[in-house]
């Protein structure tokens, strides 16, 4: 069986780092938009906004070096977890759990591009918070 998920994507948010209870191994968290490969009839983009889940030195790196707006390539594998809400209705999560992370983009060339920058482009989707359903 295979399941392998790769991405390119621009991260919505900071990434946020945590550290498991009971061991302490470092977990981080962020989400990626990534655009549709097609566009509404009046030519505006879509994108998916997929969580994204890094373990140890991994999510350590992703912590001190990725924040929002950064261009990066995900390649991991696909998970459905289950949990109930704090008024105990059952739900689902889908995330990747990253294998590798790669920064397509240095921290500087991020910045030079978005020095200017007005809140729209062709390029990238307009992402407000509200717009993230987690």
């Amino acid at each position: 069986m295979l399941n392998k998920v790769v991405l390119i994507g621009r991260l919505v948010r900071d990434p946020e780092l945590r550290y498991t209870p009971s061991e302490g191994v470092p977990v981080a968290n962020f989400t990626i938009a990534v655009d549709r490969p097609y566009s509404k009839q009046k030519g505006d983009k879509e994108a998916d906004f997929i969580r994204i889940v890094t373990w140890n030195k991994q999510a350590e790196n992703c912590a001190s070096y990725l924040s929002k707006g950064r261009l990066v390539a995900v390649e991991g594998r696909l998970q459905i977890r289950s949990y109930e809400d704090r008024e105990g209705i059952k739900r689902s999560a889908a995330e990747v759990v990253a294998r590798s992370v790669v920064f397509l983009e240095s921290r500087r060339s991020a910045e030079e591009d978005r020095s200017g920058f007005d809140g729209e482009s062709a390029d990238e989707p307009d992402i407000r918070e509200d717009d993230v359903p987690f």
